[in-house]
């Protein structure tokens, strides 16, 4: 009696497919996930028609078309904020300090108040709008 050995065929999963379905389930996730935030400057950007009030009376800072600078209505220089900043942070109520610069203020000085007053370790910044319309 002669036995013959069957050569077995070797099963073949196709997984193109469900890797090309695990893809897609993996981009959706990351898509549509909230993310930690990372450090950075909180802005609460203006809407264009109409802006939220905040009640925030510690910290407004106004810069004038000309240059110069004004921190709760008193004279200041771009140089001196940071001082300022970290002598002022402990005594504030909220980490916040509102920003109201004239739209002919260079766009570079806006920019160097933010990062001094990030660096100084203020945890929020308000830039001040007014709403369409008003004088």
């Amino acid at each position: 009696m002669q036995f013959y050995d069957k050569k077995r065929n070797k099963v073949i999963i196709n997984i193109t497919s469900l890797i090309d379905v695990l893809f897609l389930l993996l981009i959706f996730f990351m898509v549509s996930s909230t993310f930690i935030e990372q450090p950075g400057m909180k802005l609460e950007l203006p809407e264009s028609k109409s802006s939220a009030t905040e009640k925030i009376q510690d910290l407004i800072l106004d810069i004038h078309a000309d240059g110069t600078m004004f921190l709760n209505s008193e004279p200041i220089r771009l140089e001196q904020l940071a001082s300022t900043f970290e002598k002022l942070l402990p005594r504030l109520s909220e980490k916040a300090l509102i920003l109201k610069a004239d739209k002919s203020v260079p766009h570079g000085t806006v920019v160097r108040v933010m990062d001094t007053a990030k660096l100084s370790g203020l945890e929020k910044l308000i830039i001040a709008t007014r709403t369409e319309g008003d004088s």
